[in-house]
This record gives structure tokens, sequence and C-alpha cells, in this order.
């Protein structure tokens, strides 16, 4: 066997070769089948005991494993080799015991990690990097040493129902979510959702995939891979690059025949683009830093946006979501539902929800006016019959959760399902439908 120094060395130049080489490799025997053949490569005599004891020490994001692994864990940060932070989604940011000692180790956990890059540029001290487990790990590199920071993914991502449980809506909120986002197939929302960083925006976009209808072409635009959409089978996932922005990958969406384009978030010049998308009848969502609805409309209309007032009410419905301190404890709300409902000397809120930091409540959601006189005008029925149907389907979520039916598919099929027999749904859940 090789002494400790020699391993070391071994390894470093195993790591080296196979940088970007495991990009797209998600299973443990392919990964190691290229590991061990690496190994063999630059030594035909190296013993088993060295390559089992080299395969597992590659594969180990040593000394953040466990936390990569766990599923309360949201973010873990490793500030070069000064110590490291996690960010526990009940108790926030967190310092933990463990500490990378020195640069060496350091450097190598980088290259753990550049296995699983894309590109590997020596003038490029910036990476985004999606690990086996689909976590997205952003590395700086710096005179200092690499400072890396990996939002973990949630194998089960959270469903609307899930969000319900946690205290951030209510049902007749996604009741209401789930009429935008569907459009009783004839129109779905515009729809931007709002707030500050680590708020849950993502998290609250990607719940939504369980309303959308199994026909829709689904394009979704983003800077690093982090919506699930698994539910969506005629679904495209692009993804930005050194070599194609957002702005260009935006304007090509709509050569894609889309039905529903899905920007990660908006924050430049592609905000035109998406604006254009609305205006020739593509229904579009995105996220996008802001903390009130009114902030969102000053972003849109500065620079680099650049939005001109007068098309503004393409947009349908803005929802803020923030991460609130209740009682030493963190947690996420809806703070605001608005939609947009015209231009005067400014464009004009029509605020349906509203969270009350003093009273830590919130007023009961009002009913839709501008999106449901949409509809109803859209549909040829009574805008009561709107509200009618968006009541419907929040008691359809309600009787869902009471019955554990809650996973992203799991909805996802009871939606498919009331989309071509809604009756049929209302009386497997034993709904008696008289809303």
């Amino acid at each position: 066997m090789m002494d400790e120094e020699t391993f070391l060395n071994f390894e470093d130049e195993v790591l080296n070769t196979l940088a970007t080489k495991l990009s797209g490799f998600q299973t443990d025997f392919d990964i190691k089948n290229i590991i061990s053949k690496t190994a063999k490569i630059i030594d035909p005599e190296i013993s088993n005991d060295d390559l089992e004891r080299l395969i597992k020490d590659v594969n180990d994001f040593y000394p953040i494993q466990n936390y990569i692994n766990n599923q309360k864990i949201e973010d873990v940060m490793v500030n070069n080799t000064t110590d490291i932070f996690i960010y526990d989604s009940e108790k926030g940011a967190i310092k933990v015991p463990e500490v990378i000692s020195d640069k060496r180790t350091l450097e190598r956990l980088v290259k753990k990690f550049k296995m699983y890059a894309t590109v590997v540029s020596a003038n490029k001290n910036i990476y985004d990097i999606h690990i086996p487990n689909k976590s997205r790990v952003n590395i700086v590199e710096s005179p200092l040493g690499a400072d890396i920071t990996i939002r973990n993914f949630r194998e089960n991502a959270l469903s609307i129902l899930d969000l319900i449980n946690l205290g951030e809506l209510t049902y007749n909120m996604a009741g209401r979510f789930w009429l935008y986002s569907e459009g009783m197939k004839i129109r779905p929302a515009n729809m931007l959702i709002g707030g500050m960083p680590a708020a849950g925006k993502t998290t609250l976009l990607n719940s939504m995939f369980s309303f959308f209808r199994p026909e829709q072409r689904i394009i979704t635009i983003e800077d690093t891979y982090e919506l699930n959409t698994d539910t969506q089978e005629n679904c495209v996932r692009l993804e930005t690059s050194t070599e194609v922005s957002l702005e260009e990958l935006v304007k090509n969406s709509l050569r894609m025949r889309p039905d529903l384009i899905i920007i990660g978030e908006v924050r430049g010049v592609e905000a035109k683009d998406m604006m254009t998308a609305m205006n020739i009848g593509k229904i579009t969502m995105s996220t996008i830093h802001a903390s009130t609805a009114r902030d969102i409309i000053t972003r849109l209309e500065h620079t680099p946006m650049n939005i001109e007032k007068d098309i503004i009410p393409l947009i349908d419905a803005l929802v803020l979501i923030s991460q609130i301190n209740l009682d030493g404890k963190f947690a996420r709300k809806i703070t605001q539902i608005s939609e947009i409902s015209g231009i005067e000397t400014q464009v004009l809120l029509s605020d349906l929800y509203k969270y009350d930091y003093k009273t830590r409540k919130g007023s009961d959601i009002l009913p839709s006016v501008t999106y449901r006189d949409t509809l109803a005008n859209l549909s040829g029925l009574p805008p009561s019959e709107i509200v009618r149907e968006e009541r419907r389907r929040a008691i359809i979520l309600e009787a869902m959760n009471k019955r554990g039916i809650r996973g992203l598919k799991q909805i996802n099929e009871m939606c498919r399902e009331y989309y071509d027999n809604p009756n049929r749904v209302l009386t497997k859940l034993e709904i008696n439908d008289t809303v």
C-alpha cells in the first residue's frame, strides 16, 4: 500500500485528470468506473486496497459531506480555511465546529467538485457546478483560497401542500395559484414571484409545476438548474453559460413553440424579451428580487430592465414571499398578492392580500378582479363561476392534504385527472360540489 504522502500525490494527479470528466454522470456505478479506469491508466500496478481507498476518498466531500446530505440544511458556506457555516431551515446561519485547516485540503475539495464542472478555464475563477445529488456548488477562487457556497438540492421538492403545512400560505391562496398556473385551459396568468435572496421564491415557483397541464410545452431558462420539472413530459430545460446569456436563451425560446416560458430569475435586459413573449401571447413566469409589489414595478421600469410603463400591465399577478423571524425561528410567508389593474400616472396595483408584520397575521385573500374578468371575458362564463372554480380547487387541495396526497407528482396526477373529469375527482375525494 502507498504511504500517506504518496497516496495524496497520486490522488491529486487523478483529480487533475478527472477535471470536467464526470459532468453529466449521476450513478455511483458510472462514477466509480471512471475513477477506477483513470487510476489504472496513471498507475497500472495500483493495488486493490489503494484503489478502493481512492474511490472512497474521491467521493467524500470531507469535511462537509454530512451537511450536503442533510435535507434540513439549505446552504453550506466554506469561507476558505477560516470557518464553515451552514444555513439551517429553522435556525438560520450557524457556525459549525468543522474547519478546513490547510490550503492543500481546501484545494483537494475544490478539485473533487471540479470533476463535475462542465468547463474548467485557467482564466476563470468562478465556477457553478452540479454534483451528483443535484446540489449546486459555487466556487470563487482567490489568493486567500477558495470560498465555496453549496445550495442543497431537496430530493423530494416541496409541494404546494407542503408549503401550506409549513404555514407559508393558505388553501385559498393555493387555489388562486392553481387558477393562475392553469387558467382553466383558457389563459394562465403572467406572474412574477418577488422576494429577497433565500426567501423561497424558486421553491414556490417549483411547487406550481404540479398544476401545469400535461399538453403544455414548457421552456425553463435558468442560470443553474434548480427547478424540478419531473412532472412535465414536454419540457425543455435551458441553462446559461459563458457562451450563451440569459437574454439570448429567452429570445431563442420564442422559436421553440412554447406554451409557457419559465425564467429562473429575471434581473436585466432579458426582461424586455420576457415582456415581448407576453405581448405575443406566450405565458411567462419568473422570480425577481424585490420586497414589495411596488418594488417589482420600480425595478422593471428602471435600469437595467427599462420596461416601458405602458406594457407592464401585461403582467397579471405579483406574489411576494418573505423570510421572517417568529419567536427565534425562521419561517417563510406569502406577504403580498397583487394584480396589475391598469395605468394612470403610475402602474395601478390591486392588493388582494397583505401580511401584517406587527400582528403577524394576514388578511383573508380578496377575490381576484382583473384576472378573474380576463378569464370571464375569454371563456364567456360569468365572473361568479370563475370565483366558484377557484374555491372548488382550494377545497380539492384541502381534501388531498387530509388524505396524505401531497407530493409534487401525486398532486400533478390528481390535477390531470381533474382536467379530464372534474366530477370523478370530486367523487373520489368525497366533495359535495355545492360551492
